[in-house]
């Protein structure tokens, strides 16, 4: 248990530096793919649609 407290209190953690290089690259790879990532979405919804109303039926 004392493993596990003294994990949760290392300062040696992600720096906010860290985090924002994360988030920048995270935008760039979904402006890059924003239009495969739209239609992947699309034919999931289509999909999604289509089922529900034949369940429905």
């Amino acid at each position: 248990m004392n493993k596990i407290k003294e994990f949760f209190k290392e300062e040696d953690g992600i720096t906010t530096v860290e985090m924002i290089l994360v988030l920048v690259v995270l935008i760039a790879i979904v402006l890059i793919f924003k239009e495969q990532i739209t239609g992947l979405v699309d034919g999931i919804f289509n999909t999604i649609t289509k089922s529900a109303g034949q369940v429905g039926a």
